[in-house]
């Protein structure tokens, strides 16, 4: 499937609405405008100019969504990305800071000011600002993994 179309597989619909919801819940505030069918929001979260990824519940959590943007930052395409491990997107040395913010997102349900290096599968490394983590949760608050959205990054020289 080509990434352009990735926004019209049932189950990356469904997804697209468990994050859209979830992110309302926690925030009070929407992603995106939500105009449409559930179909068209996950084309427009797709084509969004700004990053969102998020992974499931896994004991080692898989990446499980990336739009356009973060698949473009991340040098991934859809089934690299579905098959990553998350912490895989923070080098080894980040990887502690990464896990004590995901940490800090569950028990809040959310954080709204993270900042933090990241890198590529190539390892190009890119510093994150004003990341937005909150947990993607159902209707009757039952986890299903965590999500984040970003538009601000810099990459880093070696």
């Amino acid at each position: 499937m080509r990434k352009n179309e990735i926004w019209q597989e049932p189950v990356v619909v469904t997804w697209c609405q468990l994050l859209l919801d979830s992110y309302r819940h926690w925030t009070g505030r929407e992603l995106l405008e939500r105009r449409g069918s559930p179909e068209e929001q996950a084309r427009a979260l797709f084509a969004a100019p700004f990053v969102v990824v998020s992974h499931g519940t896994e004991a080692d959590p898989i990446l499980n969504y990336g739009n356009r943007i973060a698949m473009e930052l991340f040098e991934l395409d859809w089934t690299q990305l579905t098959r990553m491990p998350s912490r895989r997107t923070a080098e080894p040395l980040n990887q502690a800071e990464r896990e004590r913010m995901l940490a800090q997102a569950a028990a809040r349900g959310y954080i709204d000011d993270y900042k933090g290096v990241r890198v590529s599968a190539t390892g190009r490394r890119f510093l994150v600002e004003n990341a937005l983590v909150w947990n993607v949760v159902d209707r009757t608050h039952k986890l299903h993994g965590q999500a984040a959205t970003f538009a601000r990054w810099s990459v880093l020289k070696r």
